[in-house]
């Protein structure tokens, strides 16, 4: 289904001039890179076109690209024949940098349009955000229920998880984990959206999807596209280090999600469907 994706460099060595106290000294630094993706879709007797590009961190690309189309409603699962970069650009700069999804049947470009019109309107209409998303939405499962001195570990579970973040201090992540605290993928990025398309695109490509019994812990705070992708997702519980957005709130309680925010120093605050946590 997907072609081998190769080893990128995810950091960037740089000089810098340090300050401290007054005093300068030179030293080496650590970058986590980042750099443009495009991601273009097609089906069969279809070129790939261009659907997106984003500002991300090399790794994990296909996740990302798999990801980014089904959470915003573009693709089904089973819907991806094969993932592959593109191989016939102009220049190698560029080869790394376009990825491409052939899928089992037509890619309607009309649906494309009508997709990112609908989510462009959130912030101008909440309403029709959550409408949209509700029409391509299956109800989210029960799930688990979560006890509470689990979820509180979350957050540091996920840092000790990051392999990329104590080098740089510059990357959101993204975990799922069981009900017991187990993790299953984390990913780093960037971007905290491309983070959570990373992780579901991964369990996408694994055949593992609706993720309802999974949780999904976020490093920083909680928007209303992270939840909306989680509930495409199938996913019930969403845990935030910081707070979440009103939007977020109340996409959570119109799709059956747990929402939860301030997670950390071993405390919580549940702002939607807090029978999950026990």
């Amino acid at each position: 289904m997907a072609v081998s994706e190769p080893l990128r460099r995810n950091l960037t060595p740089r000089r810098i001039v340090a300050v401290s106290d007054g005093v300068r000294s030179e030293r080496g630094d650590t970058l986590v890179t980042e750099e443009p993706l495009e991601i273009r879709a097609g089906g069969p007797g279809q070129e790939p076109g261009p659907v997106a590009v984003t500002m991300r961190t090399p790794g994990g690309d296909f996740d990302l690209a798999v990801g980014f189309l089904f959470t915003e409603g573009l693709i089904q699962p089973g819907d991806v024949r094969r993932v592959a970069y593109c191989d016939n650009l102009p220049g190698q700069d560029q080869r790394y940098n376009v990825v491409s999804v052939t899928l089992e049947r037509p890619f309607d470009a009309s649906r494309l349009r009508r997709n990112f019109f609908a989510t462009s309107s959130c912030g101008v209409c909440g309403k029709a955000a959550l409408d949209d998303i509700e029409v391509r939405c299956p109800p989210v499962a029960a799930g688990p229920e979560v006890r509470a001195d689990v979820l509180v570990g979350l957050p540091d579970a996920l840092r000790e998880a990051q392999r990329m973040f104590e080098r740089t201090g510059g990357l959101h992540a993204a975990g799922l984990f069981t009900s017991e605290g187990e993790l299953v993928s984390v990913h780093e990025d960037v971007g905290r959206h491309n983070a959570v398309d990373k992780a579901i695109g991964e369990q996408l490509l694994a055949g593992n999807l609706p993720l309802g019994e999974r949780i999904l812990q976020v490093s920083g705070r909680a928007s209303f596209e992270i939840v909306q992708k989680a509930a495409v997702a199938g996913i019930p519980i969403v845990s935030a280090v910081s707070a979440p957005s009103s939007l977020a709130v109340e996409a959570g309680e119109r799709f059956g999600l747990t929402v939860l925010g301030f997670v950390r120093d071993g405390r919580c605050n549940v702002y939607t469907h807090p029978e999950r946590v026990v």
